[in-house]
């Protein structure tokens, strides 16, 4: 039998397949990179896309705080109106009232008896004043009591005044208004 050899042919056979490893090793390395370099921009697209959407949201939050927080100045306003606006309509209303009281007074007010001030607080009207004795005092209290504009006086003090003369008394009392509707009956 003839001796070949094929150690050479085994040789080159094995060098070329080498060869074609190594291509096929850098090849799969570049288009390995090239896929991360191209996930990487789309990813980075992506995140700037998403920044400048919650660049946009951030700019539209802060423009709807500031029209929240002007709605909510308005609001105010408005109910400051509102109340300035109540309160102007029960003076309104409320000013045939006054009128009526210092009416009912006069026409209570028994001779020898003088009023020197009077405050009205809610439903309290506090009357201050001078009579000639206590009689007086107490036709006034009747008379305040038998009024359909006024229930319930209460005497608070009494005291002799020397400056307006011996039988001067000054007194201080305190009676409920009675809440009346236009046409005079308790509403």
């Amino acid at each position: 039998m003839a001796r070949i050899n094929l150690r050479p042919w085994r040789e080159e056979v094995r060098a070329e397949d080498q060869r074609q490893f190594l291509v096929a090793i850098v090849g799969f390395a570049i288009v390995g990179a090239l896929y991360i370099f191209m996930a990487d921009r789309v990813a980075g697209g992506w995140i700037e896309t998403q920044q400048a959407r919650n660049t946009y949201l951030s700019a539209e939050i802060a423009t709807l705080e500031d029209k929240i927080k002007e709605i909510e100045q308005l609001k105010e306003k408005r109910d400051q109106l509102v109340e300035r606006m109540r309160v102007i309509q029960e003076l309104q209303g409320n000013r045939p009232v006054i009128v009526h009281i210092f009416d009912e007074l006069v026409r209570q007010l028994p001779d020898g008896v003088y009023l020197t001030a009077i405050e009205s607080e809610a439903e309290v009207v506090s009357i201050s004043g001078a009579a000639e004795s206590n009689n007086r005092i107490s036709s006034l209290m009747r008379q305040l009591d038998s009024s359909s504009w006024f229930d319930e006086p209460n005497l608070t003090s009494v005291k002799a005044d020397d400056e307006e003369g011996a039988t001067a008394n000054l007194f201080d009392l305190s009676v409920k208004r009675i809440a009346l509707d236009k046409n005079g009956q308790e509403g």
